[in-house]
């Protein structure tokens, strides 16, 4: 089976050669990979048989930027954490108003016309065998970098309305860049980033009041766009969001990633017991403890884990429970999708 055909599978709760596998990871991590590999990072794919997908997007047209600032006004800089370099925003361009008013006065919202969608075919091209993936939305994350993260959490009980009108800005960015992808290429992009970073490791970051208030209707509407356009809604949340993960599978949410199961409440086996019905589980191979700390033989036996209780009956796609970092020896990574290559196979 092709990669695209492996997702699918998996997708429609049929069975595939085996379980399909997806990779996050650093560029420090990548590049340490391929020296270990001696080859580039498509090498990497073919050689460990990754089903990566293939991001596709619009090409930013708008007014000119500068080299280190986004179409939002954010400017980063990278910060090395001591396990990769990250391009860290540092900046706030919301943070000085105090009104919906004054932000209306003083700054310019991105348009969707100021992407180009037209390139999005040749984008694809010659990607008829790997999954797509298009689209999406994220928008709580980028308020927080316009409004400052302490800013931000404050917001949402002092500026209930600048909340809202910011995220109803950001969401319908999000909606209409997805609408133009998915009319540019129908029926290609098989899988849609609905994403919102709700959990810390052992709670919620947000009350469920708010995360209903604030997010939800922004949500709802793009998980029927996305629907609409017969893509899956993959749902990344970090954490521990076992209290508000009923009211993400009613929103209509399909597959969740990460399965960070070391945190409060998202144990392997409660949830593929009580929403292994309903959801397609994707990631769930620990890199806090098991992939930077662990052995290639710790590794191998949590993959081993992962097939047998989260893809129980199907419905699992092994990953990284998020970007494998700078410390985790290369070996683990390897020993990751072998693992999975013996242990994957459909009987």
């Amino acid at each position: 089976m092709t990669p695209r055909e492996r997702w699918q599978a998996v997708l429609n709760r049929k069975t595939p050669d085996r379980i399909p596998m997806d990779i996050w990871i650093t560029r420090e991590a990548s590049d340490n990979l391929c020296r270990h590999l001696g080859c580039d990072f498509d090498g990497v794919l073919r050689h460990l048989q990754i089903d990566m997908p293939v991001t596709v997007s619009g090409r930013y047209t708008g007014p000119a930027q500068a080299d280190d600032t986004d179409p939002f006004g954010l400017r980063r800089r990278l910060v090395d954490h001591g396990t990769g370099r990250y391009a860290e925003v540092v900046n706030a361009p919301l943070a000085p108003f105090e009104s919906v008013a004054e932000i209306e006065a003083n700054y310019r919202w991105p348009s969707p016309d100021d992407w180009d969608y037209t390139k999005l075919p040749e984008q694809v091209r010659g990607c008829e065998e790997r999954p797509i993936r298009g689209g999406g939305s994220e928008p709580l994350l980028r308020y927080k970098h316009l409004r400052g993260e302490e800013q931000a959490l404050m917001d949402f009980v002092l500026n209930p309305e600048i909340v809202e009108y910011c995220l109803g800005k950001l969401f319908a960015l999000a909606y209409e860049n997805t609408r133009r992808i998915f009319e540019t290429i129908p029926g290609r992009v098989m899988i849609t980033y609905v994403a919102e970073d709700l959990g810390g490791q052992d709670a919620l970051l947000y009350s469920p009041a708010h995360i209903r208030r604030f997010l939800f209707p922004g949500m709802k509407r793009m998980i029927e766009l996305t629907r609409q356009h017969g893509s899956w809604v993959f749902h990344h949340s970090d954490g521990s969001i076992r209290r508000i993960l009923p009211d993400l599978i009613e929103l209509g949410i399909q597959v969740l990633n990460p399965i960070q199961w070391r945190c409060k409440g998202m144990e392997r086996e409660g949830l593929k017991r009580d929403f292994g019905d309903r959801l397609i589980f994707h990631g769930g191979v620990d890199n806090q403890h098991t992939l930077p700390f662990g052995t290639p033989a710790d590794v191998r036996r949590e993959v081993e884990e992962n097939i047998r209780i989260l893809g129980a009956g199907g419905g699992y796609i092994l990953a990284p429970c998020h970007n494998i970092q700078d410390n985790t020896p290369p070996e683990n990574i390897v020993a990751l999708y072998e693992a999975g290559l013996e242990y994957g196979l459909s009987e």
